[in-house]
């Protein structure tokens, strides 16, 4: 659907949120599980799968420098 004044498209608020919450969820250090799940299937087929609670820890983990691990931080 499109303006009838100036014919430019109308904006997909459904598809604006979905991009600004992946957004968000990358600012924080939350990549979307999905892809993960995807690019596994894709390539690394021969590979376990985490669940989405063992991704959501391992991320957590690689962020805040947990499990003795050090974090990409500046300060």
């Amino acid at each position: 659907m499109s303006c009838t004044i100036c014919g430019l498209p109308a904006l997909d608020l459904r598809r604006l949120g979905a991009r600004l919450r992946d957004g968000a969820k990358l600012m924080v250090g939350q990549p979307d599980y999905d892809v993960y799940v995807a690019h596994r299937q894709t390539n690394h087929s021969d590979q376990p799968v985490m669940t989405r609670e063992e991704f959501f820890l391992e991320r957590q983990a690689s962020r805040f420098g947990e499990g003795g691990r050090r974090a990409l931080r500046c300060c």
